[in-house]
């Protein structure tokens, strides 16, 4: 029978970032079954340990472009449609634009 107070602390090393179950109960003696049988009812109260812990970042969101004038959509003869940006390489987009219009 294992003291209660060394129960916490093996089960609480079982719940270290990175710790295996099996690693700790191994170092202890335990079947690693029996510690997971030992966790189930710390888990709340682990949980609620590390709520203090938890930190908040603060947020900013920023508003959505507006997407009047900065975007544009060609429609060609063909039903073809080009979506672009305001930036476009007007040179490119002549030459997508010719190359759709010969189909």
């Amino acid at each position: 029978m294992w003291p209660a107070d060394e129960k916490r602390k093996i089960i609480a090393e079982s719940f270290a970032p990175g710790a295996s179950v099996a690693q700790v109960a191994q170092r202890y003696g335990l079947n690693a079954n029996m510690l997971f049988t030992w966790r189930r009812p710390f888990r709340p109260i682990l949980a609620a340990e590390s709520v203090g812990a938890t930190q908040l970042v603060p947020v900013s969101i920023a508003p959505e472009p507006s997407p009047i004038g900065g975007r544009m959509e060609i429609v060609l003869a063909g039903g073809e449609r080009i979506c672009v940006g305001a930036d476009v390489d007007a040179a490119a987009l002549t030459r997508v634009v010719e190359v759709l219009s010969r189909r």
